[in-house]
């Protein structure tokens, strides 16, 4: 008895859509054998089951329900189909499941069948038309039996198959191939009857055969000779692939089917699937290659490897004594190709096939890295990654010193080598390596090189670069590279939906190179220009509409039937007829559909065609306005039918979608159900015709009366509301579109779309209207981009020809693809497109277009990687995305004209010349050679701007300085004005003036960064309180002044109050003492033309109102942030590469890793913004003709807008301040609001306790042991708290501020204290003030001595930029040292430097830092408050709150913690803090409802109060709501605070109450009665 397959097999995970199936299937019987290594199951279906799907199945059972056994499962299918089927209709439905089935049972029946034209000479008789070959007439026997019993036994449907021949249309290379397959077959019969052909008698010469080891005795026979089998390897004769080369004429075209779990035998035939099965597929005889990167691999002479396991001796070669001392030779041969070790001759193996330790091998590939790094026995190790592009390996070299430079200099990244060692799993990370290095040669270059050789070149216009969001994997300068080697005139550059690649392809160019960049974008366009209603007249709501709805068999009316029509007709609102039937489509209803619609075979066959209903149907209609719920599909059909039937059809049309978009814009979708739902319109037996029809009815009903409420009574009333608004435009469909710049109107234009689209209309990506590209539309291209264009989209569901017409017209030019980019639909079940053919006719078709319309057609690659084997960083950063079909990517790689040219053969020589080179370089003759940033430079205005700025220095210098200003000063200030002013740069020092200025009135502080403070006129407009003059005093009183006394003098390089106390000689005030001997040029370059970078400090609290600010200062819509780029990262591509081969069962190492996850590096994932940059654009110019502009990540609740374009991209055009935020002047605005002193006046800078503090910590009043041992007071303080820091200083022994700047400069430095400064003072060779800290420190110290200020500025800037360090001294700069008596050990440690910060950096956060450590000393539980409150982000009051010695025993668990996280790390930092507060006798109050803050610490007697953020997980805006909620209040229980402070949670509660904050208050405020 039958039963239902799910029940069967109910365990069984089977797809959702195979499922659905296998529900209307019955299992008759299941049969095993004796031995149950086979299991046959019987199923009875009335639908037909794709043959891929039952091998998924077979696969299935076998893997799930068998796991552990070895048994073949074999699915005998048999067919009960509707009488809709006939034989010919049955082909054409399940002809691609048959070629399947052929391929996997023979590859010469499946290439006969393939290639065969068939007609049907009666309906039961199939004429198969093949050409006329000795192998073809061989093999029809077989095919016909095969495709007979597949229709007769499985389908039901006997059909007899008649053959008829045609003559071949051979070629010479056919010939030979015959011929060879001949001499093969004459191999293999000898092989197989040798004995009994030697014993009458016979030989067999092996001349001339090419694989000759058919002769070697390795197809044993078993049944069928083993070279027929499914799983033989490249050593069988290929013979059916070889046949069914000479039955096609298509040489090598016999790839293998994809393995389904054991072979099916014959179609239909009883074979069990344990039987050996006919075939020649499995890609016999070709090399497997992984595909990632690299090239196609050349010249390996065979599979398996040449090894000398446990060989003694093995490397020993004639000439291993080469060289004089052989002991240390590098070399032992006399090849000059050798480059270290012997000379060997052993052929290479691919890396991917070393499976293990498995001896000696000799491999070939390029040098990715290499790194070397000594080793405590005075050895070298030398590793370098050596790759194939199968796999990457490493290879270890342990190296004697005396050699080491020259092996190091001869292996290098790029070079290809041949290298012959032993293969080791290494100790260190268990990962295999190559050592024991035998011998490395030089090798050629093994990967392919495709090179363009056509005489006129095509030229790429779709490409995509790393900056298509996760998308592109090429580097645009890569492309452009590649398109200039390969001779191409130009390229286009069309990121989807950004022009982010635009900066770096325009300096891919040289100046003056010919080369043009085609600037473009492939944009998101959505149609907004189609009116409610098509082809009005004018009718009133209250005339005849039909509101219809039709099912169809699929979605194109040229392939697809009308299966049902339902109308109702509805006059003045009121419904007065209906019109409801079947339509008998003639073909075979898809399951898909019958699943949808729940109309079957059996419903529709007592119908009349379509030939018949349709003309009932228009006479139903009349005259009456159409209406329909997406009604371009219903009456697309209709229409396209009519046409074929020559029936007129020329209706009114709306569309209730289109209404429901303008009545009802909240919503998101507008399928019928949900229009209907938010109308509370039933919806019974969705997707049948009649009852869609109904609803729809209603729907217009509701609709119609909405309207007539805004005065809306007939159809064009209706079209003047067809203007859609931002949030409809959002919701449509998009479309793929090509725009392209013609010159710099069209650049501008498109500036202007970009950021429209991304400010505006983003929704998931950002949307270009198709009005607003109409307005904007001068001096752009516009193509009809790839299949995701309207055109190719309207083409694949069958758009009337008015529809293809009206949208031909809109564009310049069309656009056809390579048939590979689209084979993706094949595999969609639901696609239109079924076959190759399908694809070459929508192509053909857009040629036709093309022509018909005079448009250019292009032919285009869609580039998305350089070249193929580039697909596996696509299909990883996919699969990182969770694309499921990441694995099956298009060959979207960048062609050579020939490809090109090859690839569209099918239109013909002549046209296919036309669209792949003519046209495509007649579109690039359209476009100007443009730049896409401006060149010049556009600084904003500010009226007066130099005179102001003059103006405030003077009147600060003679406050500070008197009327007779020092000759230093003014030398200074005019120095620095006129390169200032002279260069356009006053207005740069005017904007920074009026924030800082602002801020200061406003109560914050600023601290400066870079390297302004090394300008006076900065100084004195106030930007900065960095005084870069020498060391001076001056009297605040009667403005007496010293720069040149010989007291002073001494103080030279270093800070003015590092100088003693002074009292003023004329006044007896005491003296202020101030400069910090910083030159002006380490600002503005020696010459004083060099761009200003002012970066300033402003309290994070206070930063958003300084970024206000500016607005207020240049106009509203003058100010942008500064955008930022984020790209996919090492790191993060690494995971995605691990996790996309974890996945798969595959393990890869560690350096082959590394090598993929270079190709995914760069590729865009987000847009950002710079933490402080602001861009200013200046009055009269427009944004667009700089950069794009958009939201920050595409987030649209923001009202923030940036550059486009990285704002490096543009800082040459565009003036950029920094204005960022800083914890130190936020620390210092609350230490000033707790004790109330003016930190700047109030607090001096040459603080014998303060200064202690970096020396000890006496200043505290506790011992190092207290505190852990930690010798210094410095914990807290900024830029000195770290372990790192807190070494420096002890290394150092700071004595003056001066030393302090000069360990700051060291901490910030690159190379400059480890392994450089700190040797030569913990050596004695130097003090820390001798030493270079700072850049300032090299120009100084060398003019000190002599030498020329030009020469010492040279040498300052080429050793900041560690240019020293990579390329050595320029000539003449270590003599001219040595000559002014520079000691040896100075011009060593500037060659080691990597980079130095700027004297002026390091003193501004001196003092800043200088500032706060003064409130450590003399206000301690302010310094405290502010610390907690502002620094120690990881504070929580479980652990900091518990007193000392169980803040002790955490500190100590996370220190001995070797895997701590870096959140407890933090929280170790501040439990430091905590610990020494303890120690200095404060405490921590329990958090009080009453009196704790949201976010800052509390002064208390003698200790400080938490704030409720103090509560893990207590975020701050729950904490504000908090004290919002609590103020003025009592609360009588814990219960009535919960309910009145409602956001925080019950977690939240019992941790308060665990901390002691509830300390005697009830839990609910209910009184007990029996309490």
């Amino acid at each position: 008895m039958a039963k239902n397959f799910l029940e069967v097999f109910p365990t069984l995970n089977i797809a959702e859509s195979l499922k659905e199936l296998l529900g209307l299937a019955q299992v008759e019987k299941v049969t095993t054998t004796r031995d149950r290594s086979s299991i046959r199951i019987y199923l009875k279906s009335a639908r037909l089951i794709h043959k891929q799907n039952i091998y998924d199945l077979e696969r299935g059972i076998r893997d799930q329900l068998f796991p552990d056994k070895q048994v073949a499962i074999k699915i005998q299918e048999k067919y009960r189909l509707s009488d809709q089927y006939t034989p010919k209709k049955l082909l054409d439905v399940y002809k691609d499941s048959l070629l399947l089935e052929l391929k996997n049972y023979s590859i010469i029946e499946y290439t006969m069948f393939r290639k065969a034209g068939i007609t049907f000479e009666k309906e039961d008789i199939m004429v198969l038309t093949v050409e006329d070959t000795m192998v073809n007439r061989d093999r029809t026997a077989e095919l016909k039996r095969v495709i007979e019993k597949v229709f007769a036994e499985r389908c039901g449907l006997p059909v007899e198959v008649r053959f008829a021949f045609v003559e071949p249309q051979g070629s010479d290379r056919r010939k030979q191939i015959e011929l060879k397959m001949e001499r093969e077959a004459q191999a293999i019969y000898w092989q197989n009857h040798r004995e009994e052909l030697e014993a009458m008698g016979a030989s067999f010469s092996t001349q001339g055969l090419e694989g000759q080891e058919l002769l070697s005795g390795n197809g044993g026979r078993s049944g069928q000779d083993s070279y027929l089998d499914a799983g033989q390897g490249p050593e069988g004769a290929p013979w059916d692939a070889l046949m069914a080369q000479a039955a096609s004429g298509d040489v090598g075209d016999g790839s293998a089917p994809g393995d389904n779990g054991g072979r099916s035998g014959a179609p239909g035939s009883s074979q069990s699937q344990g039987s050996p099965a006919r075939s020649g597929q499995s890609g016999q005889g070709q090399s497997s290659q992984s595909g990632q990167g690299g090239g196609q691999k050349q010249g390996f002479k065979g599979d398996k490897p040449q090894l000398n396991k446990g060989r003694k001796g093995w490397g020993r070669d004639k000439d291993s004594g080469f060289g004089d001392d052989k002991k240390y030779s590098v070399k032992r041969s006399n090849n000059p190709d050798v480059l270290y070790g012997r000379d060997f001759e052993d052929e290479p193996m691919e890396i991917e096939k070393i499976d293990g330790e498995i001896g000696e091998v000799t491999l070939r590939g390029k040098v990715l890295t290499c790194e070397n790094r000594e080793l405590r026995s005075g050895k070298f190790i030398l590793t370098f990654d050596v790759s194939d592009f199968t796999d990457t390996i490493t290879v270890k070299m342990f190296i004697r010193p005396e050699i080491f430079d020259e092996v190091k200099s001869a292996i290098n990244p790029g070079m290809f080598i041949k290298v012959k060692g032993v293969t080791t799993i290494d100790k260190f990370d268990g990962e295999l390596t190559l050592g024991s290095i035998v011998g490395i040669k030089k090798a050629d270059d093994f990967t392919s090189k495709r090179m363009d050789s056509s005489l006129e070149k095509r030229v790429e216009l779709h490409c995509h670069t790393k900056m298509s969001d996760m998308d592109g994997v090429s580097e645009v300068k890569s492309i452009i590279k590649r398109a200039k080697q390969w001779g191409m005139p130009a390229v286009a550059v069309t990121d989807h939906g950004c022009v982010q690649a635009f900066p770096d392809a325009n300096h891919a160019l040289d100046k003056g190179d010919t080369f043009k960049i085609l600037y473009g974008v492939e944009g998101y366009l959505v149609d907004d220009t189609k009116q409610l209603v098509e082809n009005s007249r004018g009718q009133d709501f209250g005339d005849t509409f039909v509101v219809f709805d039709i099912e169809t068999t699929g979605f194109s009316p040229k392939k697809n039937k009308i299966i049902e029509i339902g109308a109702v007709k509805v006059v003045d609102g009121r419904i007065t007829d209906k019109f409801s039937t079947f339509v008998n489509p003639d073909v075979p209803i898809p399951f898909d559909i019958e699943k949808l619609t729940g109309i079957n075979d059996s419903m529709v066959l007592p119908y009349p065609k379509i030939d018949v209903i349709l003309p009932q149907f228009l006479e139903f209609v009349g005259d009456a306005v159409l209406v329909a719920h997406n009604a371009s599909f219903d009456v697309g059909f209709i229409g396209h039918f009519a046409e074929k039937l020559e029936l007129p059809f020329d209706p009114t049309v709306l569309d209730t979608v289109a209404i429901a978009r303008l009545l009802l814009p909240n919503l998101n979708r507008f399928k019928l159900d949900t229009v209907a739902k938010a109308l509370n319109i039933s919806l019974q037996n969705h997707h049948r015709a009649v009852d869609d029809a109904g609803a729809t009815a209603e729907i217009f009903a509701a609709f119609v009366k909405m309207l007539r409420d805004r005065d809306v009574n007939d159809l064009n009333q209706l079209n003047a509301l067809s203007t859609m608004d931002t949030d409809t435009i959002r919701k449509l469909p998009t479309h793929h579109v090509i725009i392209l710049a013609k010159n710099d109107i069209g650049r501008v234009n498109m500036y202007r779309l970009v950021s429209w689209s991304h400010l505006e209309y983003y929704a998931r990506r950002p949307r270009i209207p198709k009005s607003l590209l109409e307005k904007y539309r001068e001096g752009l291209i516009i193509g009809s981009a790839c299949e995701a264009g309207e055109l190719y989209q309207a083409l694949l569901r069958g758009a009337p020809d008015t529809e293809i017409a009206r949208l031909v017209s809109f564009y310049d030019y069309l656009e056809i693809q390579p048939l590979g980019n689209n084979a993706f639909m094949l595999r969609d079940e639901k696609s239109t497109v079924k076959s190759q053919e399908d694809l070459i006719e929508i192509n053909k078709k857009i040629v036709e277009l093309g022509m018909q319309f005079n448009k250019l057609v292009c032919a285009t690659c869609d580039v998305h990687f350089l070249d193929p084997q580039d697909e596996v960083y696509r299909r990883i950063i996919m699969a990182g995305q969770g694309f499921k079909d990441s694995d099956d990517q298009a060959p979207l790689y960048l062609r050579t004209t020939e490809e090109m040219l090859e690839e569209f053969s099918y239109l013909g020589p002549d046209k296919a010349h036309e669209v792949v080179i003519t046209n495509t370089r007649k579109i690039a003759d359209m476009c100007e050679k443009i730049a896409p940033v401006r060149p010049d430079k556009c600084p904003p205005v500010i009226e007066d701007s130099d005179k102001t700025l003059t103006k405030i220095c003077y009147d600060r210098a003679h406050e500070m300085y008197g009327e007779d200003l020092p000759k230093i000063v003014v030398d200074r200030l005019e120095r620095e004005l006129h390169s200032i002013i002279t260069n356009g740069f006053a207005v740069m020092y005017i904007i920074a003036q009026k924030l800082v200025w602002k801020s200061n009135e406003d109560g914050y502080l600023v601290g400066s960064r870079g390297s302004v403070g090394s300008s006076f006129v900065a100084t004195m407009s106030g930007i900065t309180e960095v005084n870069p003059l020498s060391p001076h005093y001056h009297c605040p009183k009667c403005r007496y002044y010293d720069f040149d006394s010989e007291e002073v003098k001494q103080f030279s390089g270093m800070a003015g109050c590092d100088m003693p106390d002074k009292e003023c000689p004329v006044c007896g005030t005491p003296l202020e003492k101030d400069g910090f001997d910083i030159p002006f040029e380490t600002f503005l370059g020696f010459k004083g033309d060099k761009e200003p970078d002012i970066d300033l400090n402003f309290s994070g609290e206070y930063q958003s109102k300084a970024h206000d600010y500016t607005e207020v200062i240049f106009g509203k819509g003058q100010t942008f942030r500064a955008g930022t780029i984020g790209t996919l990262a090492d790191k993060t591509a690494f995971g995605y590469v691990k996790k996309y081969y974890e996945e798969r069962g595959t393990r890869k190492r560690n350096c082959e890793i590394n090598r993929i996850v270079q190709g995914c590096v760069g590729v865009r994932r987000t847009t950002g913004q710079h933490p402080g940059g602001i861009i200013v654009l200046p009055l009269g110019e427009e944004i667009y003709s700089f950069t794009p502009v958009q939201h920050p990540a595409n987030d649209m609740t923001t009202s923030t807008v940036t550059t486009h374009f990285d704002y490096h991209s543009i800082d040459h055009n565009l003036l950029k301040l920094d204005i960022l935020g800083h914890d130190d002047p936020t620390m210092i605005r609350m230490l000033q609001d707790l004790i109330g002193i003016d930190p700047v006046k109030d607090i001096p800078l040459d603080s014998r306790e303060v200064m202690s503090l970096f020396q000890d910590t006496s200043a505290l009043g506790i011992m190092p042991d207290d505190i852990g041992g930690c010798p210094l007071g410095a914990l807290g303080v900024p830029e000195f708290g770290t372990d790192f820091a807190m070494q420096m200083l002890l290394d150092t022994k700071p004595k003056y501020f001066s030393d302090l700047v000069r360990i700051a400069g060291l901490a910030h430095g690159t190379d400059v204290w480890l392994g450089n400064a700190r040797d030569l003072i913990v050596g004695g060779t130097a003090s820390v003030a001798e030493t270079v800290g700072c850049r300032d420190d090299i120009m100084i110290y060398l003019i000190s001595l002599g030498m020329d200020a030009k020469m010492s500025f040279k040498i300052m800037e080429a050793v900041r930029k560690g240019k020293v360090k990579k390329g050595g001294f320029q000539e003449g700069w270590v003599e001219a040292m040595q000559e002014h008596n520079v000691p040896a050990w100075y011009i060593e440690s500037l060659a080691k430097i990597g980079y130095l910060f700027p004297k002026a950096h390091a003193v501004a956060y001196v003092m800043m830092a200088f500032r706060i450590a003064w409130f450590k000393v003399h206000k301690p539980l302010a310094f405290y408050a502010a610390f907690f409150s502002i620094r120690a982000k990881a504070f929580d009051a479980e652990y900091c709150c518990a007193g000392q010695e169980a803040v002790k025993q955490k500190m100590l668990e996370i220190m001995n913690n070797k895997e701590a996280t870096a959140v407890e790390q933090s929280l170790a930092t501040t439990l430091e803090v905590c610990y020494e507060f303890y120690l200095r006798g404060y405490h921590f109050d329990p958090i009080n409802i009453y009196e704790s803050d949201a976010t800052h610490f509390v002064i208390s007697e003698n200790g400080l109060i938490p704030p409720f953020v103090a509560v893990s997980g207590l975020g701050e805006s729950a904490a504000l709501a908090t004290v919002e909620h609590r103020a003025g209040k009592h609360f009588i229980s814990v219960e009535e605070f919960s309910l009145c402070c409602n956001k925080l949670s019950k977690t939240h509660i019992d941790t308060l109450r665990a901390l002691g904050s509830f300390a005697g208050m009830p839990d609910t405020s209910q009184i007990s009665l029996f309490g």
